[in-house]
Order: structure tokens, then sequence, then C-alpha cells
């Protein structure tokens, strides 16, 4: 397909997906770099060899999934023309997105009832790895939110439709993407000890 060729308007959806496939790239590229730090750290001799995540992550992996089967809902609601179902979806998202903060905030509480602190004398390299792959998950998520409030506002505003959904489409790829990362987060660090 030459991208040269289209109108405009499909010009610039093509740049805007590339743009954000980018963007998605340097992020594996970071977080491919953090759990590699992580295995070649785990041959320290102060690597906790037996640490469990905590069940919040556990809980917070399945209602991240499911914040994606609730997008992709809204999306097919929005394609069949189903404004408020679309709504409902968005909205579920966004609460979901909140309820997966609040299990990786309890999860870190659960590290420090253990004992172990970011930093200082309580601190364990091994925690301040999940300490550090975690947070910075957290804030892609945060983002993936902001998106989500922009897409909502928007399709409060009607500017979207089957025809027009761009600005979905382009949050929801992103949402999948944080989604599917916390999966690999996840089982990378619950395997990797």
């Amino acid at each position: 397909m030459d991208l040269t060729q289209g109108t405009l308007k499909e010009k610039q959806a093509r740049a805007k997906k590339m743009m954000l496939w980018f963007g998605i790239v340097s992020l594996i590229m970071s977080f491919a770099g953090w759990t590699s730090a992580f295995v070649v750290s785990s041959s320290r001799e102060d690597w906790l060899k037996d640490f469990q995540l905590p069940n919040a992550f556990a809980i917070s992996m399945v209602i991240i999934i499911v914040s994606s089967f609730t997008f992709i809902l809204a999306k097919r609601a929005l394609k069949s023309g189903n404004r408020s179902l679309t709504m409902s979806m968005l909205l579920v998202t966004l609460f979901l997105g909140i309820t997966f903060i609040y299990c990786q905030l309890s999860g870190f509480q659960e590290i420090i009832d253990l004992g172990y602190n970011f930093t200082g004398p309580t601190s364990n390299i091994t925690m301040s790895y999940i300490y550090i792959i975690a947070a910075v998950h957290i804030l892609h998520v945060v983002a993936g939110m902001i998106c989500l409030l922009v897409v909502i506002y928007n399709h409060f505003k009607q500017k979207y439709s089957a025809e027009n959904m761009l600005g979905l489409e382009l949050a929801a790829t992103f949402w999948h993407f944080v989604d599917i990362l916390w999966f690999y987060l996840f089982f990378f660090l619950y395997f990797m000890k």
C-alpha cells in the first residue's frame, strides 16, 4: 500500500497511528531494558529468591484484562450506532482503570507490610525493581486514563461515529497495549525469581 495515496484525512489517520506505534515500540524497549536489568541483578547475593508477588497484583491483572473487553465492547457499540452503550462501556473501562491503580497501590502496601520499602534501610534490590516496574506501568495506565477521559468527552460531544472513530481507536490501541504489558510484567515477575 502506498502511504502517499488517499485523502488528507486518511493520510493524517495513518500518520497518527504510525506515531502511536513508534511510541509503543519505544515503551516496549524501555520495559525490556528494565526486565533485562532485573534478570541480570538476580545473580546478586542480596537478591530475594523466594518472594511472593502481592495478591493485589494478580487481582489487578484480571481487572485490566476485563477493561480491555469493555473497551472492545465500547468500540463495537459505536460501530453499531449505540451511543449510550458506548458511553456506558467507556465509563466502565475508566472505573476498571481506577480500580486497577487501587489494586496496584494495595500491592505496594502488601510489600511494605512485609517490611520492604522502596529505599532506605528496609529496602531490598528485588523489591525496589518491583516497585519501579509496577510504578512506571501505573504511570502508563494513568496516561491511558487521560486518553480515555478525552475519548469520553469527545463522545459526549458527539465527535465520534461509525465512520469517524480515530480517537477512540488510538486510545483503545494504547489501552490494550498497557493491558498486555501488565500481563507480561506480572508473569515475568512471578516466574523470574
